[in-house]
């Protein structure tokens, strides 16, 4: 069984080095589409040739039946589109004409997937030889889910995103959340049943972790009904095929479209709400939107979208609905263009649950600082808002990026939790509950630095009068040495004629 723990990093990795080996002097953007499409094809083509193989075993004949499989949800993968025929042309110059064919094909025989999958493996650009190479090294690789190995396609097709959002840099954070910080939202709003909604779902990293938690915990994933849009045609086909990969039938709208100005679901409440909207997004349309009816709480500044993502996600919440979003720390507090007006009509209606300040460098593509704001409609504790300041938590996992651990996220879920039952004790410099007349007293500024103070420091046992006599007498000796250098440097600029 030793072989079989290959969804630990070691298989994502060999698929990581195998898209480096194919990207040569392709764009990070570019090579990202192959790759992943490469991936899903020789997935779909695994879970099919399991199901032919046992049909044919039964010896009935249904072995290229479509019904057996759409009805199992599995993909239909047509003859002269089955990953051995890819195979055995690999080494040849029309491989890439072979997968394009066969993308086509797929798309032809299953409805859910038309106009999805990409088919650019034939242009110029793409050296056939390295492509050939990377179809033999996917052809040595079983992508078949098997008991321990259980998403084992799906997290590495997650590990190949992140990679991707960090080769990218600021173009990345368009397709890409930070894997620990959606687990953050997840974790706090815990998803069991209803809509799920993200009005900003980027390749549907919000969707994953959701499903991952209601199996989690026993739940069944069928209980939750997934409903996302994104603007970005790419990125959009991406999150049709993450979802794909998992089982999870989305509804993403008809096609990929800008959600202020034209949003796919208009009429749907939904149950629980996230998303990482772009940050500070200027140009959003406000002028086409002047008199919009989700602008309930005040028309958001032409110059930022953030309030306008905010109102949008409460427009859609049903009447017992919950919101987790990523936000820019400026949103606490700015005052500009009508934007503390706004934080104020949202605090008063008693939707603001808790606002968490996040660490720095989570993001591979931005230094922003942000916060997490969670909004419920239906309070347990109404009139009261939880402010937790996380910048503490975290791990550097590189130069660059810090990451949460398990029990960071559970640190931050577990406050909630007391929040919400009336059992949490306030936490210098962690943690606070705060009614809105206090918050209201701060000019409805909701930085948790406000609200939970500074962490108090053990004083050691030691008396402040000793205290005090030693840490005179530390900078009094401190203060002689200072002397000391000034006039040994003194001395060595008159040596070679210089005066201070």
């Amino acid at each position: 069984m030793a072989d079989k723990n290959t969804a630990n990093i070691g298989f994502e990795k060999q698929i990581w080095d195998a898209a480096c080996v194919l990207r040569g002097n392709m764009d990070a953007s570019e090579y990202k589409n192959v790759v992943l499409g490469l991936i899903f094809l020789k997935y779909i083509s695994d879970r099919f040739d399991e199901k032919h193989q046992e049909l044919a075993a039964e010896g009935d004949g249904f072995e290229e039946d479509i019904d057996e499989y759409t009805s199992e949800g599995i993909f239909f993968v047509p003859a002269g589109a089955r990953w051995n025929e890819i195979a055995a042309k690999a080494h040849t110059p029309e491989i890439g004409t072979v997968i394009d064919d066969a993308m086509r094909a797929i798309e032809k025989e299953n409805k859910r997937l038309k106009d999805i999958l990409p088919k650019n493996f034939a242009r110029p650009e793409l050296d056939k030889r390295r492509l050939g190479d990377v179809v033999d090294l996917f052809t040595n690789i079983q992508m078949i889910e098997h008991g321990s190995e259980k998403d084992i396609l799906g997290r590495t097709y997650e590990y190949c995103l992140s990679m991707f959002a960090e080769k990218e840099g600021k173009r990345g954070g368009e397709f890409f959340t930070p894997s620990c910080v959606v687990r953050t939202l997840v974790e706090v709003l815990q998803p069991f049943k209803g809509r799920v909604y993200d009005p900003c779902c980027g390749s549907g990293g919000m969707f994953v972790q959701s499903a991952k938690f209601v199996e989690n915990h026993s739940g069944n994933i069928s209980n939750i009904s997934i409903y996302g849009q994104d603007s970005n045609p790419t990125t959009w086909k991406m999150a049709q095929m993450n979802l794909a990969i998992r089982g999870i039938e989305p509804d993403l709208g008809a096609y990929a479209a800008d959600t202020f100005l034209e949003d796919q679901h208009p009429t749907m409440r939904a149950d629980y709400i996230m998303a990482n909207p772009p940050f500070n997004l200027s140009d959003w349309g406000a002028d086409k939107l002047k008199d919009d009816v989700r602008w309930q709480y005040g028309m958001p500044p032409a110059g930022n979208a953030n309030f306008a993502w905010l109102q949008h996600m409460i427009y859609h919440l049903a009447p017992a609905g919950k919101i987790g979003m990523v936000l820019a720390n400026g949103s606490l507090s700015s005052q500009s263009g009508g934007e503390g007006e706004i934080r104020k009509n949202i605090i008063n209606a008693d939707l603001v649950e808790c606002i968490v300040a996040m660490p720095t460098q989570l993001f591979y593509t931005t230094q922003i600082p942000v916060s997490l704001w969670f909004l419920n409609k239906q309070k347990k504790q109404p009139g009261k808002t939880l402010f937790i300041d996380a910048r503490k938590l975290g791990t550097m996992v590189s130069r660059k990026l810090r990451e949460l651990t398990d029990e960071d996220i559970a640190k931050i879920a577990d406050t909630y939790k007391a929040y919400v039952a009336g059992t949490l004790d306030d936490q210098k410099g962690f943690c606070a509950v705060v009614n809105t007349q206090d918050i209201a007293k701060q000019d409805y500024i909701l930085t948790p630095g406000r609200y939970v103070g500074i962490e108090e420091q053990e004083d050691g046992g030691e008396p402040f009068e000793k205290k005090m006599s030693r840490l005179t007498s530390e900078l009094s000796e401190l203060f002689a040495k200072s002397h000391e250098l000034e006039a040994e440097i003194k001395e060595r600029l008159g040596a070679i004629g210089y005066e201070l």
